[in-house]
């Protein structure tokens, strides 16, 4: 099924973690976690350094006026004898409040100040393994574009990052973390690649390759099979485009399987609203409009690399949104996968018509969740802003999948759908129309438009990550600019909950 012609035409540049007792005999640098407590910088005991060394470390920074403070950076000398050319202090804050996601976002601000440098050995992770490693992975995360000359040597980020502890007892931990962060870098890579290189049918040969190394099922389904079976929305959607749409299924099934999870994503290659066609400014951001299948697919992968005893099939439509003389107008009305027919009343509310046909198809491998999540509406980030996706769906799973968003570092929110919208829903024309053209919750309508499509009894989840998946600003913490890989560690955190279920 694999296309070996087709290849993300750049990766992007992490370090490699590894897990150690004792630090190289030879670093470039030691990372050693500060904090600010009542009386001053803390520097907590460390296995880097003796205690003469840590008294000279503690005095030179307390002499450049460090603080501890969240996020703080200082460098300094590391003190004779020591095995490293300096000492770089991160900062972690008050002790009294200090968590995971702490943790998570002081290790990611230390990564990227550690470009250029060979090897670094750290004891970040003492205040937490999984977190330590997650930001320094995704802190360091760098992607080169594509470009006719390398980058230099200094810019680069670290080589090696050796991660103090116990090798006998936390190796799961360890690399648990590191292959849920290595997820999120999948995903982020797919987002970040381009609309010349990314598009239907590169896209799903580049996901079956990567699928099938995982050792997951892999079924593509081209125009023509889409026609065959009924997938009007993916179809109507992708009409417009010189470049068909195509439906990716990724399946794993592990013999020891108790529960069952669907997960969707939308897949659309690059957003140019169709007929109804989109304001020019910043229009080159639509690149991200499949970060939810990107989010999805690196989940899925991941699950099947750390084993997980859950049955999980992927269904991601893809499609490019375009705005040519067959591409499908305002007023259309076109018949769903499965019967349900909408009346395409704007060409821009395009995601919801792709994930309509793909949640029926989902639905009927009978799972017993059904979570797809989708950067599908300008609105969520006007109700819920740049970094927290909504949460819509039945209210256990709704409720739940937020939680765990927020537990992760993926701020998420419940948000309900409103009774008022089933009026605004109805279409003269057809069963359902696919907007209300309001200007008044938009995210709300477009979970209501999907929830006609998912079985009733079945829990399921849509999450809104049109702000979350993808960042217009500066970087922060283990965020870096453009693609961020949300939800990929919340979902995983989901599947690691179902798989204790039984």
């Amino acid at each position: 099924m694999a296309d070996a012609t087709f290849a993300l035409p750049a990766r992007s540049t992490t370090p490699q973690l590894t897990l150690a007792k004792k630090a190289p005999k030879s670093t470039d640098a030691f990372l050693v976690p500060v904090l600010s407590g009542d009386d001053g910088l803390e520097l907590p005991a460390s296995t880097l350094l003796d205690d003469a060394a840590l008294r000279t470390v503690l005095r030179s920074l307390t002499a450049v006026g460090a603080t501890g403070r969240a996020g703080e950076i200082t460098r300094v000398p590391a003190p004779k004898g020591v095995s490293a050319d300096s000492v770089i202090a991160v900062g972690l804050g008050d002790p009294e409040d200090l968590n995971d996601e702490d943790v998570r976002r002081a290790a990611g601000t230390a990564a990227r100040s550690l470009k250029g440098l060979g090897t670094v050995a750290t004891t970040v992770g003492i205040f937490g393994l999984a977190p330590a490693v997650e930001g320094l992975i995704l802190g360091a995360y760098q992607y080169p574009g594509v470009r006719s000359e390398k980058e230099k040597a200094s810019s680069a980020p670290v080589g090696t990052i050796v991660v103090l502890g116990d090798p006998k007892k936390d190796t799961a931990e360890f690399d648990t973390a590191v292959t849920t962060a290595e997820a999120a870098v999948f995903a982020r890579d797919l987002v970040n690649t381009p609309s010349s290189h990314l598009y239907p049918e590169s896209y799903a040969a580049i996901l079956s390759a990567a699928a099938s190394e995982a050792g997951l099922e892999v079924e593509v389904l081209d125009e023509k099979a889409l026609k065959k079976q009924g997938f009007g929305g993916i179809l109507a959607v992708g009409q417009g485009s010189a470049r068909g749409p195509r439906l990716v299924r990724l399946t794993w099934s592990p013999k020891k399987a108790k529960k069952s999870v669907a997960l969707v994503g939308k897949g659309i290659t690059f957003d140019t609203g169709g007929i109804s066609l989109k304001p020019g400014a910043k229009m080159e951001n639509m690149i991200s409009d499949m970060g939810g299948s990107a989010a999805v697919a690196a989940t899925i992968i991941a699950a099947a690399k750390l084993g997980l005893p859950v049955k999980i099939t992927a269904t991601l439509p893809l499609a490019e949104n375009m705005p040519d003389g067959e591409a499908q107008r305002p007023g259309d009305v076109i018949t769903h996968y499965g019967g349900i027919t909408s009346e395409i009343i704007n060409t821009d509310a395009e995601g919801r018509l792709v994930l309509a046909d793909a949640i029926v198809r989902a639905s009927e491998d009978k799972p017993d969740y059904l979570v797809e999540t989708a950067t599908l509406t300008g609105a969520q980030l006007f109700a819920l802003g740049a970094r927290t996706s909504g949460v819509m769906g039945s209210d256990a799973l709704r409720d739940r999948i937020a939680a765990l968003g927020r537990t992760v570092g993926e701020p998420a929110w419940a948000m309900p759908m409103l009774e008022e919208q089933e009026e605004e829903l109805k279409s003269p024309a057809a069963d359902i129309r696919n907007s209300h053209n309001s200007t008044l919750g938009g995210m709300e309508f477009a979970a209501l438009y999907l929830s006609k499509f998912v079985p009733e009894g079945l829990e399921w989840a849509h999450l809104d990550i049109a702000g979350p998946s993808f960042n217009n600003g500066s970087a922060y913490g283990y965020t870096g600019k453009r693609a961020t890989g949300v939800p990929v560690r919340t979902f995983l955190a989901l599947l690691q909950e179902v798989a204790q279920e039984r």
